[in-house]
């Protein structure tokens, strides 16, 4: 079976996602782990350093500006899933409005970003990258801001890393991800409707939730 944008998106409402053994494997298995990782919107962890990093890092914030360059940046590493059969159809999912990119500037460079596919009221976070100290962390903050702000009630991680907790991110069983995605995909959320915060509304509000 070819693998196709629509058929992603079927894949991603019931709780599935794609992954390749690594950049130049062109097969594609998908994924369904028992414990699942996810983002509570309500509970990022953000640490003084990193509050002193958003505020003073020097850092631009853009959404959907360089989707092609976040995926790549996710990819440029020693040990990738991304192939070019998934980085094809993940541009497709962008053209068709299902899957947006925030990126991470500093001095017209392009420094971190994060990206991942969106359907009602859930985001599934794929990837993030970063070239500079903590502009992932910096990156998730705002996602996740953006998230809370555009009315989205799940955010999946696919598996919890340090880095990941380190921020708020639990893991919770199959069951419980697969229950909280039916309600999400019955939310309706818009991405590109919040505007984008600056540095000191958006430690304003997650220092108020967290």
């Amino acid at each position: 079976m070819s693998l196709t944008a629509d058929l992603l998106l079927h894949a991603y409402s019931a709780g599935v996602f794609p992954m390749a053994e690594h950049r130049d494997d062109p097969e594609v298995f998908w994924v369904d782990p028992k414990r699942r990782g996810v983002l509570p919107l309500d509970a990022f962890h953000i640490s003084r350093s990193l509050a002193k990093r958003i505020r003073n890092g020097g850092f631009d914030v853009t959404v959907n500006r360089a989707f092609a360059a976040v995926v790549d940046g996710c990819a440029d590493r020693a040990e990738t899933w991304i192939n070019d059969e998934i980085r094809a159809r993940y541009q497709e999912l962008h053209q068709m409005g299902n899957a947006h990119s925030l990126e991470i500037w500093k001095d017209g460079e392009l420094v971190g970003g994060t990206y991942g596919v969106s359907l009602g009221g859930a985001f599934f976070g794929e990837s993030m990258f970063s070239r500079c100290r903590d502009a992932s962390k910096v990156a998730l903050a705002y996602l996740t801001d953006r998230l809370r702000q555009a009315g989205y009630v799940l955010c999946d991680t696919q598996f919890l890393t340090p880095h990941l907790a380190s921020l708020g991110g639990v893991e919770i069983t199959r069951a419980r991800y697969r229950a909280q995605l039916r309600d999400a995909l019955q939310v309706e959320a818009d991405f590109t409707r919040p505007p984008i915060p600056s540095p000191q509304l958006l430690l304003q509000r997650m220092t108020q939730t967290s």
